[in-house]
């Protein structure tokens, strides 16, 4: 089975290398890399990515996940020619404070690649000239990540979801949740987990996030 590939940027339909360009293009963006979106997520899947993604960036995850959550997929931007630049591990569970489901999204990327800011309703490639300010105050939310405590501030969002921006391994990390009130999640303490160094046996994997899938075409990456 082939991943359906799309804008890094955007989520629009890209073209690969060619003749003409030798990078991938997207009609709204120009020059992007290309995100790598398999159609359903079970072990094999998530073995088949992790293994491909390697050591270059890390698959977060919650872990142990919050009861009643599932991974709902995964997915990387990148190239043969530019390696592995942006993960993400999409999850799904009760919502905090309503009865209807919260969807996350857990994003790490290289500086300039977009994906964490398209997942966000923010423009540009990386979270703005203004994160050096918000930074400077007090953290909104805290994350243990391998091992770590990692702070995470809020981002200005649409209003039908939330954001929150860090740094681990050098490198970002996001944080998206779907409602604006499903953020909540993050009030109790979450550890994440990197896959690529080790995939849990007892993860649970359920339907594709309505999220991380959207137009594209096929991509040559068997899975």
């Amino acid at each position: 089975m082939s991943p359906i590939v799309s804008c890094t940027r955007c989520g629009g339909p890209v073209r690969p290398p060619g003749l003409v360009a030798s990078e991938w293009r997207c009609p709204a963006c120009g020059p992007v890399l290309p995100l790598h979106v398999p159609e359903h997520t079970d072990r094999d899947v998530a073995l088949t990515v992790s293994e491909h993604v390697g050591s270059a960036v890390p698959l977060w995850c919650p872990w142990p996940l919050p009861p009643g959550w599932l991974v709902t997929g995964l997915a990387w931007a990148g190239d043969d020619r530019s390696g592995t630049r942006a993960t993400a591990v999409a999850c799904a569970g009760p919502a905090p404070l309503h009865d209807g489901p919260a969807d996350v999204l857990l994003i790490a990327e290289e500086p300039g690649v977009g994906l964490g800011n398209r997942f966000a309703g923010l423009v540009g490639a990386d979270p703005g000239m203004g994160v050096p300010d918000v930074v400077s105050t007090a953290a909104h939310a805290r994350i243990r990540v391998s091992g770590r405590d990692t702070p995470m501030w809020s981002l200005p969002t649409p209003g039908d979801r939330v954001a929150y921006v860090g740094e681990a391994r050098g490198i970002w990390l996001y944080a998206v949740a779907w409602p604006a009130d499903a953020g909540y999640v993050f009030s109790d303490e979450i550890v994440l987990h990197d896959l690529t160094q080790w995939l849990p046996p007892e993860l649970v994997y359920g339907a594709p996030s309505p999220y991380l899938h959207g137009p594209g075409r096929r991509g040559n990456f068997p899975l």
